[in-house]
C-alpha cells in the first residue's frame, strides 16, 4: 500500500477521532521520491523526547536513523528501500524469508519517563513470528481478488431474513500438518473450503487472526492490530483463504478486540512513556482481572486507531463482519472490578459514555462504508438496544450473542434429566426477550475450556445418553429463533476440552457415534438453510408459536416456526430418556404433520424405535389453548421436526366426504 500523505484536514480528523483510514499514512509505506523507491515511516508519539527507527538493517543502533517530530506529535522518516533489500532481489516490496531480518524494524522511543522503549509499529502490516516481536515491512499492493460476485451479492444481502449458521474456529488447532506442523492460511483453505461446503455452514468465524504473543490466548491479547499473525503465513495467504471461501459462497467473520490490549513492553502500553492508548487513571485504564489495559475512547487518536482498524479488515481483507469481543467491558466502567477500584462517569454512574459514543460511530461508519457487512456484539449483560439503530438510541450493532440463552441451556443440559422438570423455565424464559434484539445463539470457544467440558461431555449419563442429549440440544437450538454459531469440534463430538498445542481429535471419526453425530449436524445444517420458516422471521412472534410449553413433568417442549407463505415446521424436543409414544401437542389450525428429521434415527446413532412414519392429521381437539391437536411419537432425548401442510376448507370438506361416503355433504359447500 503506497503512502498517502495526509493533508491538514486529514491530520485533524485523526486527532479528532474521525479518521477511518489512518493506516494509509501511519506505519510503514513504500513511496517514490524523485524516481527513487523509499519507505516512509510515521508513528504517533506525542510526548516522546526522541524517536528513532532501528532494526537489523542498522544493527539495532538506536541513534542511526532519528525521526523528525511534526507539529501534531507524529514522527516521520523516509529511507531508501535499498537499505532493507538484499542485492538482486526481484521483489522490491515483499522479501523472501531469508531477508526477514533486513525488513524487521521497531521504533526506539525515548519517553517522557526518560527511559528508552523498543516498540513495534502500532500500524505495522506484518510482525515477526513469535517469540520475536518486531514489525516487518509489508506492502499490501498486488493481490488480485477473485470474489467480485460474492462482494456484489453481499451488498444487496439482507442478513436478518437469511440463514446464518457460523462455524467458529481457531486456525492453529483445527487441523495440522505432518508432525503437528501448523498449517498456513492457504493450506487451511484447501481443507476448510470443501469441509464447510459439505457441512452446510454459511459462515466461518475466525478467532482473532491479528498478531498476538501467546498461543493459549486464542489471539484475544492483540499486539499487532493491523498484522495477520505470522504463525499462519503472510497477508496474501490470508487473503487467499478469504478469497477461496467467498468463491465457494461462504462468508468470513473475524473476531476483533476493541476493548483491551496486553501489557507487553513492545506493545501499546505507555507507548511514549505516557498513557497514549489507555486511560491515564488506572481505575479506568487497567483491567486487573485480565492483566490487560483498557482503551481510552475519550481520546481522538485512539478512536481513529480502532475505527481505521475495523475498516482495514473489512476493506483490505474483504471480511464480511466483525465479532466485537468483550463489549460489556467497554460499556461498564465497573466491569469485573471491585468496589472502589473504578472511576464513575461525570454523572456518578457506571456507564462509559465515551465507549457508547465510539460504538455508535463505529457501527454507523461500517454500515455506511461496507454494504452487507455485519457487526456482532459479544455483550453479556442486558444492556438495552444493542442491535437497535443509532437514531433510535441504540448502539447500532447488527447482531448480539445471546449469552443469557446460552447460559440457561448449558446449565439445563448438565443436569440429570430427573431434575430437569424443576428447571423447565430455562427452556422457556428466552422467549420473553427473544425478539428484543437480533440474536445469534452461540455455543462458542469460551464454553469448552477451563473445566467447562466439551459440548458432548457436558451431558450426564453413559455415552448413548451423551450423544442423544447433544443431538437433541442441537435440534432444539437450530429451530429456536436466532442465528446459529458452533465452535469447531462440536459437530463430531470432540470429547476433551480445547487445547492450544494440538489439532482437534479427528481420529474420533473412526469410532462409533462420532461420524453419525457429524452426519446429523450436516443434515441439520442443510435443512436449516433450505427451510425459510427456520430463519426468515427470527425477530418477532410472527415466526414463532408455542405448541407445548408447560409440560415440565415430562420436560418436553414443542413449537411452530413459520414465515409467511413458506411451509411451516413443528419442532418437538424431549429432554428426558423416557419415550412417549402418544404425545399430544396443540396446533393453531387444521393441518397435517410429516416427520422430516428425527435425531433418534438409526443413521444418527439413535434407537430408531419411536418414529412418525406416516403423515399425522390434526384433530379438532383443543389443547394448550389451541383449537386443534394431534398425537405424535416423542423419542427419548431427541428432537423431531415435522413439515406442516395446512388443510384448507376445500380439502377438508373433500377429505370428510371421502372418509364418510354415506354422507358426502353439499357439493356447493365443497366448492367454496
Amino acid at each position: 500500500m503506497w503512502y498517502c500523505p495526509p493533508d491538514q484536514e486529514g491530520r485533524e480528523r485523526f486527532h479528532q477521532g474521525q479518521s477511518a483510514d489512518a493506516y494509509r499514512f501511519l506505519g510503514a509505506h513504500p513511496v517514490e521520491e524523485w524516481g527513487e523507491l523509499k519507505w516512509h515511516f510515521s508513528v504517533w508519539a506525542p510526548n516522546a523526547r526522541r524517536v528513532s527507527l532501528t532494526g537489523e538493517f542498522c544493527g539495532w543502533d538506536i541513534n542511526a536513523y532519528p525521526m523528525e517530530k511534526q507539529f501534531d506529535g507524529i514522527w516521520e522518516l523516509r529511507l531508501p528501500a535499498r537499505l532493507f533489500t538484499p542485492e538482486n532481489d526481484p521483489d522490491r516490496f515483499n522479501y523472501p524469508d531469508a531477508a526477514d531480518k533486513l525488513r524487521s524494524y521497531k521504533f526506539a522511543i525515548l519517553g517522557a519517563d526518560d527511559a528508552w522503549h523498543m516498540r513495534a509499529d502500532p500500524y505495522g502490516f506484518e510482525c515477526e513470528k513469535r517469540p520475536n516481536n518486531a514489525s516487518r515491512l509489508r506492502s499490501l499492493e498486488g493481490y488480485q481478488w477473485h470474489d467480485e460476485k460474492w462482494m456484489q451479492k453481499r451488498g444487496q444481502w439482507n442478513p436478518y431474513r437469511s440463514p446464518i449458521n457460523i462455524y467458529e474456529m481457531h486456525l492453529g488447532t483445527w487441523q495440522r500438518g505432518e508432525d503437528g506442523r501448523i498449517l498456513t492460511y492457504d493450506e487451511v483453505a484447501q481443507r476448510l473450503v470443501p469441509y464447510i461446503q459439505e457441512m452446510g455452514y454459511t459462515h466461518v468465524e475466525l478467532l482473532p487472526v491479528m498478531e498476538h504473543p501467546f498461543d493459549g490466548s486464542w489471539g484475544y491479547q492483540v499486539t499487532g492490530y493491523y498484522a495477520p499473525t505470522s504463525r499462519y503465513g503472510t497477508a496474501d495467504q490470508l487473503r487467499v483463504l478469504v478469497d477461496q471461501l467467498h468463491q465457494a459462497g461462504i462468508g468470513v467473520i473475524l473476531d476483533w478486540v476493541p476493548a483491551h490490549f496486553p501489557r507487553d513492553e513492545f506493545g501499546l502500553r505507555r507507548f511514549d512513556g505516557t498513557a497514549c492508548y489507555e486511560h491515564p487513571d488506572p481505575r479506568r485504564g487497567e483491567m486487573p482481572q485480565w492483566g490487560t489495559m483498557l482503551f481510552d475512547y475519550g481520546r481522538g487518536e485512539v478512536r481513529s486507531f480502532l475505527l481505521s482498524n475495523a475498516l482495514y479488515w473489512l476493506k483490505e481483507y474483504h471480511a464480511d463482519g466483525l465479532r466485537c469481543d468483550a463489549v460489556s467491558c467497554m460499556l461498564y466502567l465497573d466491569f469485573a472490578k471491585d468496589p472502589g477500584a473504578w472511576l464513575p462517569n461525570k454523572d456518578g454512574g457506571r456507564e462509559n459514555y465515551e465507549a457508547e459514543a465510539f460504538l455508535r460511530q463505529l457501527n454507523e461508519t461500517v454500515y455506511r462504508e461496507c454494504p452487507g457487512a455485519m457487526m456482532i456484539a459479544e455483550e453479556s449483560t442486558a444492556y438495552p438496544r444493542v442491535t437497535h439503530p443509532t437514531y433510535m438510541g441504540g448502539l447500532g450493532f447488527g447482531f448480539k450473542w445471546n449469552m443469557g440463552w446460552m447460559n440457561d441451556m448449558l446449565s439445563y443440559i448438565k443436569m440429570d434429566p430427573i431434575y430437569r422438570k424443576y428447571h423447565h423455565d430455562k427452556l422457556t424464559f428466552s422467549l420473553y426477550y427473544a425478539f428484543s434484539e437480533n440474536f445469534i445463539l452461540p455455543f462458542s470457544h469460551d464454553e469448552v475450556v477451563h473445566g467447562k467440558q466439551s459440548m458432548l461431555d457436558k451431558h450426564p449419563g453413559d455415552l448413548w445418553r451423551k450423544f442423544a442429549g447433544l443431538r437433541a440440544l442441537y435440534g432444539y437450538t437450530m429451530a429456536h429463533p436466532g442465528k446459529k454459531l458452533l465452535f469447531m469440534g462440536g459437530e463430531f463430538g470432540q470429547f476433551i476440552e480445547w487445547k492450544d498445542t494440538d489439532q482437534l481429535d479427528w481420529f474420533l471419526l473412526m469410532y462409533e457415534k462420532h461420524p453419525q453425530l457429524r452426519e446429523y449436524v450436516r443434515q441439520l445444517n442443510h435443512l436449516y438453510r433450505s427451510t425459510p420458516a427456520m430463519y426468515a422471521v427470527d425477530d418477532s412472534w410472527a415466526g414463532f408459536k408455542w405448541l407445548s410449553v408447560n409440560d415440565s413433568d415430562r420436560s418436553v417442549v414443542a413449537f411452530m416456526r413459520s414465515a409467511g407463505r413458506h411451509t411451516a415446521i413443528v419442532a418437538l424436543t424431549n429432554f428426558t430418556p423416557q419415550p412417549y409414544g402418544d404425545y399430544r401437542i396443540g396446533l393453531p389450525y387444521d393441518c397435517e404433520l410429516t416427520e422430516i428429521l428425527n435425531s433418534d434415527a438409526r443413521e444418527f446413532g439413535g434407537s430408531d424405535m419411536y418414529r412418525n412414519p406416516l403423515p399425522i392429521r390434526a384433530e379438532k381437539t383443543p389443547h394448550e389453548s389451541l383449537p386443534y391437536s394431534c398425537l405424535v411419537a416423542a423419542p427419548p432425548l431427541a428432537t423431531v421436526y415435522f413439515k406442516v401442510t395446512r388443510i384448507g376448507k376445500r380439502r377438508a370438506a373433500a377429505r370428510a366426504a371421502a372418509e364418510n361416503p354415506e354422507n358426502p355433504g353439499d357439493d356447493r359447500q365443497i366448492g367454496k
